[in-house]
């Protein structure tokens, strides 16, 4: 009988070895990198197939280096203004955060301590102009200078923070995720462990479940991410350990691992196809960055495969360093013929660096013709600009430094003119003084009529409307407007919130009211009576906005009430009598006979989706009347039918006091 037993679950085992039985190296593929595998001491067993040959790995190491010098193109920020150091760290603070890694933040660190000095410069050199201003305005004190950032300098400073920001926030994550993958993996070794220890060999029922627990632990295993570099060849050696030991306990430990065997080698067969088909790709098409890491990738995969038999392995081998061979010569034949393309490159942003040359000693008297010149120039820099591809190194920079020397020279005797155009900024601050003696006028007078803020109102546009004042007046004059007209608005507000408190003593006058309504809404209530409570409820003035509502809504259910305690009148005229009370409601709102007919309208359509949804239940019904089990449901639409009826009543009685009110 144990026997028999014994032979089932050789042949469950068997059947979904090729599943199951991934060797400890395989699942260490995201773990271990090419340099790591190099470098990592292994099992005997695994250790031939698993790591590259040094020259081969040396190849791949030069290539991505070569390659990564291609695709990272040098960026000259010597003419960079605030504005474009700005939006540089924009561009920068985007790519970190939609697509963060750790060669972006890399390349991102390096952007921040190449432009951080050159920001410096500029402020330090603005500071410095300042300073210059100030004591030549001052008789040579610098007593009472103040140096102000500007937006740029601020948004420089909140960007480069930002950035910092994210890439802490981005590496303490890594870490966090490694001692969590850490303190995983580890709880898995010991499982394995009491599995291995405790494992009784003699017993059958026992040999199958330990083999679920086994095969549950190896998928853990491999969902498992990463963990801090020092730990990961312990833990890695340690797992394989107890896997080899799990496999030696058991007789039927040499049949899996010759089908673990035939399955490794069927996978690496898999793979050594796939980087075949890329080399033969290209054969005939350039290797790109997309096609290199897509044969890294495979080839980091297939390292990671377990044993398989050793003939076959040395061929599969064999074929997989020849294709790797071909793509990597194929790559260094394209770096070559790179640098013909720099020389190409150099010669065409030649002819644009000579176009350039005559606008440094261009000069004119004329705005327009400094501003088309500037366009001209900055079309031959977007030519230079949209040139992509490496120059030769030496010979480039020298060009390169050449041509934004030109574009600097133009652009300081561009701010030279512009500069005699300060005389038009002083009489603009002029012009603003005149406004904000205005506004001081409306003070001092205490007008605070519609027409004064009117006359504010206009005087803001026409502040706005004036040019620039001198840099140095700027948030000076904005701050002196600013505060007249805060001053003049606030003593409004204020004036304001004294009608406010008038309206808060209104409300509790009418809530009283109401209350002293519906205290005598009994038998014997008089039309008298009825009359007296609209004459008070009409001497109370305004209440808050925002109340309104609900203390109208209070005074029409109290007077109803009233009008339903009143025995001498019939039914009809009580109706009458209620809905002409919220006519007069609707009246003393205010609400001009536009205002009905489009609430009207509103009410119609709301109606009529009602209706449309009474009828969809109604439909309903009926299908529920021909099914089983379905009373609950039905209650349910029977409760949704009556709302829908009891809303569609209420809007009816809404459209007959509005025509009434229309009247």
């Amino acid at each position: 009988m144990i026997n028999e037993e014994a032979k089932e679950i050789k042949e469950e085992i068997e059947a979904q070895a090729i599943e199951v039985t991934e060797s400890a190296a395989n699942t260490q593929a995201e773990e271990v990198s090419i340099l790591e595998v190099a470098a990592t001491p292994e099992p005997i067993e695994t250790i031939s197939e698993v790591t590259p040959e040094p020259i081969l790995v040396s190849a791949v190491l030069e290539t991505i280096e070569e390659t990564e010098t291609i695709e990272t193109q040098a960026i000259d920020y010597s003419s960079f203004q605030k504005a474009d150091f700005v939006k540089t760290l924009e561009k920068v603070l985007a790519e970190v955060k939609e697509n963060p890694s750790v060669g972006i933040f890399r390349k991102s660190e390096d952007t921040l301590k190449e432009i951080r000095p050159l920001f410096e410069q500029i402020k330090s050199a603005e500071k410095a102009e300042a300073l210059a201003k100030f004591k030549e305005a001052n008789e040579g004190s610098e007593d009472g200078f103040e140096f102000k950032l500007d937006t740029a300098s601020e948004q420089f400073d909140t960007l480069f923070k930002a950035i910092k920001e994210e890439r802490s926030k981005y590496f303490a994550n890594i870490e966090k995720e490694k001692d969590k993958n850490f303190s995983q993996k580890t709880v898995l070794i010991n499982r394995l462990r009491t599995l291995v220890e405790g494992e009784d060999s003699s017993d059958p029922a026992h040999i199958k479940s330990g083999f679920n627990e086994f095969k549950k632990i190896q998928e853990e295993w491999k969902t498992a991410g990463n963990v801090n570099s020092p730990h990961n060849n312990t833990l890695w050696q340690t797992f394989h350990a107890l896997v080899d030991r799990f496999y030696s306990n058991r007789s039927i430990y040499f049949e899996l691992l010759e089908l673990d065997r035939k399955r490794n080698l069927q996978h690496k067969i898999e793979l050594c196809s796939k980087i075949e088909k890329i080399a033969e790709t290209s054969k005939t098409e350039n290797v790109t960055g997309k096609m290199l890491d897509e044969a890294v990738a495979t080839f980091e995969e297939y390292k990671h495969v377990g044993p398989a038999p050793k003939e076959e392995n040395e061929l599969i081998w064999q074929r997989v360093k020849d294709a790797l061979d071909i793509i990597y010569g194929k790559r260094r034949e394209q770096l070559e013929a790179s640098k013909a393309e720099a020389e190409q490159v150099f010669a065409l942003k030649t002819s644009i660096a000579e176009l350039i040359q005559p606008f440094a000693s261009f000069n004119s008297a004329s705005i327009t013709e400094w501003n088309d010149r500037t366009k001209a120039l900055l079309a031959l820099q977007d030519q230079w600009n949209n040139i992509k591809g490496f120059m030769p190194k030496e010979k480039g920079k020298e060009l390169s430094d050449k041509f934004w020397s030109d574009i600097k020279t133009f652009f300081r005797n561009k701010t030279e003119f512009f500069r005699l155009l300060e005389i038009k900024r002083e009489e603009n601050l002029k012009a603003k003084n005149a406004i904000i003696e205005e506004v001081e006028a409306l003070l001092a007078n205490e007008d605070e009529s519609q027409e004064a803020t009117n006359t504010v109102i206009r005087l803001q546009k026409e502040f706005r409307e004036i040019g620039h004042v001198p840099e140095k007046e700027k948030d000076v004059i904005y701050s002196k407007f600013k505060n007249v007209c805060d001053t003049f608005f606030n003593a409004k507000r204020a004036k304001n919130q004294t009608l406010e408190k008038e309206f808060e003593a209104n409300l509790v006058n009418k809530i009283a009211l109401c209350e002293q309504i519906e205290k005598e809404a009994s038998e014997g209530a008089e039309t008298a009576r009825l009359a007296e409570f609209k004459a008070q409820w009409s001497a109370i003035g305004f209440v808050p906005k925002k109340e309104m509502q609900n203390i109208g809504k209070r005074y029409i259910n109290a007077i109803n009430k009233y009008v339903s305690a009143m025995a001498k009148l019939s039914g009809r005229e009580r109706e009458q009598l209620s809905l002409q009370n919220e006519v007069e409601m609707v009246r003393a709102h205010g609400e001009s006979p536009k205002d009905l007919i489009r609430k009207e309208n509103d009410i119609r359509r709301k109606m009529q989706t009602i209706e449309n949804d009474i009828a969809v239940y109604r439909n309903n019904l009926e299908f529920f009347a021909k099914s089983k089990n379905a009373d609950k449901l039905r209650q349910d639409v029977e409760a949704k039918i009556q709302k829908a009826a009891k809303d569609l009543a209420d809007l009816k009685h809404q459209i007959k006091i509005i025509r009434e009110a229309e009247r």
